[in-house]
């Protein structure tokens, strides 16, 4: 009977660039997957979507820790996962100077008042931002595990994010519609933009693998750091402000444990 790693080797190769760029597409394309859930999610209410996206904040909040710094902790210690948290927390801190550039980036359009602007739009924006930042570390890990050669771990661990890409795809998503963007299909393409930065940061860290796995602690924490400001900064005060803070609550704790499983269990 053919195993999974030969039937993978059958079709990809044994060319580790090759199989961390098929790696790189599937990862992407379940979080695709997630992001296009809303296209047929019709009407949301402002409730379920503050409960949605309170979900999504429990995703992010228990991928931080559980894909992101206890992993980068495993690779590299806790000092690069604590340097790279820092830059992150940092970077995202003073976001708010190029939101409006980013706001562009995502909706294609220009906000009406750069110097204020909507203070919900630039506070989902800004977590759409602290996802990709994550997402981007998971592509690189996917990449230096083929590297590496051992293609059982490379096949798991791809396997594992990209089945917690599924929920991922859809927080941003989510928080695209929470932005005021008009059309499903500009939300769900949000959530896309957000997996395909994975492929090409999986193809540089097959190639590179020596150069990239020093620096894959140091990008989770700044990830990791990123995200958790984010979201106590801004998503659960968004989420708490119209009435909503219960459903809101019950969301967060849902995606906590639904995040945590899926690591988990597939980890």
């Amino acid at each position: 009977m053919v195993t999974f790693e030969e039937l993978f080797v059958e079709i990809v190769g044994t060319n580790p660039v090759v199989q961390g760029l098929a790696g790189g597409v599937v990862i992407a394309v379940l979080n695709t997957l997630g992001a296009l859930v809303v296209l047929v999610w019709r009407n949301p209410t402002e409730r379920a979507l503050d409960g949605a996206l309170g979900f999504a904040a429990g995703v992010m909040l228990s991928a931080s820790f559980t894909s992101l710094i206890l992993p980068g902790i495993d690779i590299g210690g806790v000092v690069p996962v604590v340097v790279g948290i820092v830059l992150g927390v940092a970077v995202l801190d003073r976001a708010d100077s190029w939101v409006p550039h980013v706001h562009l980036v995502i909706t294609g359009r220009v906000r009406e008042d750069p110097g204020r602007g909507n203070p919900r739009t630039a506070s989902v924006i800004l977590f759409i931002v602290a996802i990709t930042l994550h997402n981007m570390p998971e592509g690189l890990a996917v990449g230096v595990s083929f590297g590496s050669g051992n293609l059982g771990n490379a096949l798991a661990l791809t396997l594992a994010i990209g089945i917690q890409n599924i929920p991922e795809g859809l927080a941003v998503s989510v928080a695209a519609l929470n932005a005021g963007l008009s059309r499903y299909f500009y939300a769900a393409l949000t959530g896309v933009r957000a997996g395909l930065v994975e492929i090409p940061l999986a193809v540089f860290g097959a190639w590179a693998v020596g150069v990239a796995a020093p620096i894959l602690p140091y990008a989770m924490g700044f990830a990791a750091g990123g995200m958790l400001f984010v979201i106590s900064d801004e998503i659960v005060p968004e989420t708490h402000a119209r009435g909503h803070e219960r459903i809101a609550t019950l969301g967060t704790m849902l995606g906590v444990v639904v995040m945590l499983y899926l690591d988990v269990t597939l980890g």
